[in-house]
Order: structure tokens, then sequence, then C-alpha cells
């Protein structure tokens, strides 16, 4: 009997590190085509029940729409008239007390993440919230203030390495972690499950 139930218990365990991670892939691939197809997606109802008085539904219009949306914002950036129009909407964004803190602050992440590995120049450790603990961190900078050497550390949140803290540390206190910024992110990502 002990024997089926530790039979029983392992492959149910085993199952389970198989299908959650999978489930959850599934459910956040569900939800990002929801809310990207959902974007546009009621406007393009609204537009044909306007036009052919029938309610159609075509599951991912919406999400075409907005690729193709992007797409044409992206060939209006690269000519000489969208890059001087983009130029006058980021200044006109800029202006608004509310928008303008939300509009920079994304506008600052996509960049990050346009300008890829370059951004991050190694992985490292370094004493943080307090001694004796250490966190994984991104060197992101490195400057002098007042004859001094400091290091700018982006420490990531666990597991959205979106959200984190920029600390200023002296050179001396930063430790290398032996990874490479690809082998830390992935362990950021992970919860510290994938260690390499």
């Amino acid at each position: 009997m002990d024997r089926f139930v530790t039979h029983l218990r392992g492959r149910f365990v085993t199952g389970l590190f198989i299908v959650v991670p999978l489930g959850i892939t599934l459910f956040i691939l569900k939800f990002l085509f929801n809310f990207a197809d959902g974007i546009l997606g009621s406007y393009l109802d609204a537009f044909f029940i306007a036009i052919t008085h029938h309610n159609y539904y075509f599951p991912g219009l919406g999400m075409i729409t907005g690729a193709v949306v992007i797409y044409l914002t992206g060939v209006l950036a690269t000519n000489v008239i969208g890059t001087r129009l983009i130029r006058w909407w980021d200044g006109v964004l800029s202006r608004i007390p509310l928008v303008k803190s939300i509009y920079t602050s994304s506008k600052q992440l996509t960049q990050v993440f346009q300008e890829g590995k370059s951004s991050y120049r190694r992985a490292v450790f370094v004493e943080w919230p307090r001694k004796g603990v250490r966190a994984v961190g991104f060197v992101t900078a490195e400057l002098e203030r007042e004859g001094e050497r400091l290091v700018v550390v982006y420490v990531p949140t666990m597991p959205n390495p979106t959200s984190g803290f920029a600390l200023f540390f002296r050179e001396e206190e930063v430790m290398e972690s032996g990874m490479t910024v690809e082998d830390a992110v992935k362990f950021v990502v992970s919860g510290g499950v994938v260690v390499s």
C-alpha cells in the first residue's frame, strides 16, 4: 500500500510540474490575446454592426488590426515627415502633467528593451537590502562623483525584471557574479529556480 501511495504521489508531483507551467503559459497567452484583441475588437464589431446591421464576431481581427496599426506607425516613423510628426507629438505629451510622467516612463522602458543587451553591461552581486544578503543586479552605468568611482546597479524584483531599484554602490562594493547577463535574467525571471 505504501508503495502504491509513493508511486501515486511521485507521478502526481511530476505531472504537476509539467501541467502547471503549461497552464500558466496558456493562461497568459489567452489573456494577452484577449487583451490585444479587445483594444480594437470592440470598435471593429461596432463598425461592422453599423455597416451590415448584423452582429459578426471575428476572433483575432482586433489583434491583426493592431499589428497593422503598429506596422504603419513604424513606416511613418522612419521617414522625414513622420519623424517630425512624432517629435511634435512627444512635445505635446510631455507638457501634459499626468500624461507626461506615464508617457516618459513608458518610453524609457521601451528604449531599454530596444537597446537590448547593451543596456545591461554585466551581472553582479551586491549586498542589499542589508549586509550579508546578496542580490543579483545589473550594472547600467559607471560614473565619478567627488573623486569616488560609483557604479549604478539595477536590482530587479522577482519574477518581473521590469520593476526594481536603481542603486549607487562604490566600485569595491560590487562583486562579480560569474553569470552572463542572459543567465542572470533567466535566474530573476524563474524566481531563482534556473541557476547557471
